[in-house]
Order: structure tokens, then C-alpha cells, then sequence
């Protein structure tokens, strides 16, 4: 958890408070980090933090809607910012569909 806001601090977002939720309470199997954070101006993020040796294509973009969909339903409201932590390589067209659906790929 430090790594990623010692990364977005540098960008200079600043959190009043930052959550991270298990996987597995939202019945996922994924080795995913996800968290919740609040900004100074009351706005929802969500934060995804992936490590994976492989590259990541489009069937995992459709995954990680679906967790976040699972997120927006575990939580009852919808979050203003979806950044996404990749330390894989990532195909042009999975990059595309993310940009596409709001993401911000870090």
C-alpha cells in the first residue's frame, strides 16, 4: 500500500483516507490488490494495484470491469476515479478498452 500512494503523491493526489479491500469480499479469486480512497475534495477513487508476470490482454480488461462493477454493488455508490497499477506489460488494444471505460493506467 505504501509504494502505491508514495506513487500518487508524487502526482500530487493526497488522500484523507485510503482503505484496502480483500479480494475475497467481494468473491474474487484474483491476486489483485484493490483499495478505496477518499481525496481531500470528497471524491470516491478506486485503486487497483496488479503484479503479474504475463501480459495482460483484453479478457483481463472484461475481469477488472467486473470486479469493479462488484465494487460499485459492495459499496452502493459509484466512484469518481478508477486508476489502475500495472506492473506487466500491456497489450495496445487491452490499453485502449481501459482508456476507453474511463481508466487511468499507472
Amino acid at each position: 500500500m505504501q509504494s502505491v500512494v508514495d506513487s500518487l503523491r508524487k502526482k500530487g493526489k493526497i488522500y484523507k483516507k485510503m482503505q484496502e479491500i480483500a479480494p475475497r469480499e467481494l468473491g474474487v479469486r484474483n491476486k489483485i490488490k484493490i483499495f478505496k480512497a477518499t481525496d481531500v475534495s470528497g471524491y470516491f477513487w478506486a485503486i487497483f494495484a496488479i503484479s503479474q508476470k504475463s501480459r495482460l490482454l483484453m479478457k483481463d480488461v472484461h475481469k477488472f470491469e467486473e470486479i469493479y462493477a462488484k465494487l460499485v454493488i459492495f459499496y452502493g455508490h459509484n466512484f469518481k476515479h478508477k486508476i489502475i497499477f500495472i506492473d506487466a506489460p500491456i497489450c495496445s488494444k487491452a490499453k485502449e478498452a481501459l482508456l476507453a471505460q474511463g481508466w487511468k493506467i499507472q
